[in-house]
């Protein structure tokens, strides 16, 4: 004759039992010795949380109805029930039943109405003040520095790669450029052509064939001789001799 209270009381906090009903009824002997204990043992520890016997030594077989109150203990502490016969006699048709109540205010916040409820909107009492150190006017000086030192350090980063692969285009353009009359002539070739066309590397200049022209002598000399130019000696003597004059007054001066 045995109970698991798990089947029996609800799972809800802040239930309480208060009283333990029971009957049953016992066949025996009105001169056989006999102990009847209901019972229940103390989930939380030892021992039993309930226990209740009656003793029907000397007494005939009869039936009993008993409300046993307690003083409102928890639902956690009530472990597994039972009933135990010590002696001669059987016990029949056995009931037993919890009183229980649920208190609202177990757990004081759960209304503002309930003993010892603390507004949340509140400081507890001696808790420390909130403190964001974000706020923090040096804190935050700090934060603006390091975030401008990695700013000038990506776009520093950023211009030594540029640097690096503009280098890198120049030096594949100068192998392009130095190609034997400037034909490009598949494979390797053709496909570093193709790269640094569509980089925009290559100079138009060079993607632009210079026309094969040829320019013919429009003049030409009847006799195949050109006449001493008489004019521009007579000029050469003349400066020649200003030259002279000029000299020599600068030592008639002395």
């Amino acid at each position: 004759m045995q109970w698991v209270m798990e089947n029996i009381l609800p799972k809800q906090a802040g239930l309480t039992v208060n009283t333990v009903i029971y009957r049953y009824t016992t066949e025996k002997n009105a001169e056989d010795e006999m102990l009847v204990h209901v019972q229940n043992e103390n989930a939380l520890g030892s021992g039993y949380i309930f226990r209740e016997t009656d003793d029907w030594s000397g007494l005939p077989g009869n039936t009993i109805n008993k409300a046993v109150p307690v003083l409102d203990i928890p639902r956690q502490f009530w472990g597994l029930g039972s009933i135990e016969v010590e002696g001669e006699g059987e016990v029949k048709d056995p009931f037993v039943s919890y009183a229980y109540k649920y208190d609202p205010c177990f757990d004081p916040q759960s209304s503002p109405e309930c003993p010892g409820w603390i507004d949340p909107s509140l400081p507890l009492p001696g808790e420390p003040e909130a403190y964001d150190p974000l706020d923090d006017d040096l804190v935050q000086e700090e934060l603006d520095r390091k975030t401008n030192l990695r700013d000038e350090d990506e776009e520093e980063r950023q211009r030594e790669k540029f640097a690096e692969g503009k280098e890198e285009v120049d030096e594949r353009l100068e192998v392009l450029l130095g190609l034997e009359n400037g034909t490009i002539i598949g494979g390797a070739s053709e496909l570093l052509f193709n790269s640094l066309s569509a980089l925009d590397a290559v100079p138009q200049s060079y993607l632009i064939a210079l026309p094969s022209t040829e320019y013919k002598e429009a003049i030409e000399l009847k006799d195949g001789n050109l006449p001493d130019n008489t004019r521009a000696r007579r000029v050469n003597f003349a400066q020649d001799q200003l030259h002279n004059d000029l000299v020599e007054l600068q030592y008639n001066k002395k």
